[in-house]
């Protein structure tokens, strides 16, 4: 029996989300998920992935969401919450990390004012939590909303490469927690790891198969911090470069400390070598192009 069985593609237009429904088969158990192929919050979008792209993914994310991993997940996100002030907000995170299975909007979850601002929140905080618009609810005879929270690191699964809670901890004690887009410190919880080296221009030869073995000199060459929404906002940037050979401009400013604003058409698009087309854009590197825009204008 293949573990990973592919049903069919769903979508939650009023989220903007896209999931794939799946049923993963660990031993005797079988859960019926929907795994996000698009999900903004966490600034995933596979909607231009290959098939063979995707299959990977979700052999992804099914290791993520081995029940074997559930002890750790749960100690991981109690460590989290205890830090956290949200009297109102957890007990909905309690029913849905209890099985981590479907539940019904209207029936399982504790009475609330606001129930959708609620699942807002915890999505806002990086939890991956699927939607269904339309399920049948055994309680009250009807068909209803349902929610499921996945077990995956909060942030999401990007479809690529990934990291451990410890190996993520070291990432942004190196870059000092900086978010690179604002030139300041932030909360760790609002940072994001982002690839400097945008995932679309990927090929199969780009994932590393493990990440836990970094060195600091990698770590500093591969990755910068910023928000979920400038991560969103480059991944758009990085898209239409693909798509059009433009390259950004960070704040509307058209400078680039290596090369112009197209793509070099000697450089390939995909691949470890494409690398080289986006070294001199903002976004590639905010801070190396924030240095070298200010010897610039000292120049002037």
């Amino acid at each position: 029996m293949n573990p990973v069985e592919i049903l069919e593609e769903r979508s939650h237009g009023k989220a903007s989300e896209v999931y794939i429904n799946v049923k993963f088969t660990y031993g005797s158990d079988v859960y019926d998920w929907d795994v996000p192929i698009v999900y903004r919050r966490t600034g995933l979008d596979l909607s231009e992935k290959s098939k063979e792209e995707i299959k990977a993914y979700l052999s992804q994310v099914y290791e993520m969401c081995n029940p074997k991993h559930w002890v750790a997940y749960r100690s991981e996100q109690k460590a989290y919450w205890a830090n956290k002030s949200a009297a109102v907000t957890k007990p909905f995170f309690d029913v849905l990390v209890s099985d981590f299975n479907w539940k019904s909007a209207e029936s399982d979850f504790p009475a609330n004012n606001n129930p959708a601002r609620r699942i807002q929140d915890l999505k806002d905080q990086g939890y991956t939590i699927a939607t269904r618009t339309k399920m049948w609810d055994e309680k009250l005879k009807k068909n209803c909303t349902h929610l499921m929270l996945l077990p995956i690191p909060r942030g999401g699964a990007t479809g690529y490469e990934s990291w451990s809670p410890k190996l993520k901890d070291r990432i942004i004690t190196l870059l000092n927690g900086i978010d690179v887009y604002e030139n300041r410190k932030i909360k760790k919880d609002h940072l994001i790891i982002d690839h400097k080296f945008p995932e679309i221009r990927w090929d199969t030869s780009t994932l590393r198969d493990n990440l836990e073995n970094l060195t600091d000199e990698e770590i500093l060459h591969d990755f910068q911090l910023i928000d979920n929404q400038r991560n969103q906002q480059k991944r758009e940037v990085c898209r239409n470069c693909f798509q059009t050979d433009e390259r950004g401009s960070p704040y509307g400013i058209e400078f680039f400390y290596a090369g112009e604003k197209n793509w070099e058409s000697s450089i390939p698009k995909q691949g470890k070598k494409a690398e080289a087309g986006c070294v001199g854009c903002g976004w590639y590197d905010l801070a190396e192009w924030r240095q070298a825009l200010q010897k610039r204008i000292r120049k002037l």
